[in-house]
């Protein structure tokens, strides 16, 4: 048996994608700011766990009022004299 395509089963078909078309549209706006806040949400825990450690470091430590505290160690220079000659060159035009 064969079937033939009709108008109202055309139309049907197209108020059926437009319903889910439109449905989606307004749950994705509902349900947005709350799955980008989920993410957002994970991205900073994510970081603060990379970079957290660094600033408990700096927060927890506790001076006193005029005590200085030097974080920085020296540069100590070791250079060797023995590198060899130096030899000036000149640009040849």
């Amino acid at each position: 048996m064969l079937q033939y395509a009709s108008v109202v089963g055309l139309f049907r078909t197209i108020l059926i994608i437009g319903l889910i078309y439109f449905g989606v549209k307004i749950l994705s706006r509902l349900f947005a700011p709350l799955i980008m806040k989920f993410f957002a949400k994970k991205v900073e825990q994510k970081f603060g766990s990379q970079f957290g450690g660094f600033q408990n470091k700096q927060n927890t430590q506790t001076q006193k009022e005029g005590e200085v505290t030097i974080d920085k160690m020296p540069n100590t220079k070791n250079s060797n004299k023995n590198v060899g000659d130096y030899i000036d060159y000149e640009e040849i035009d």
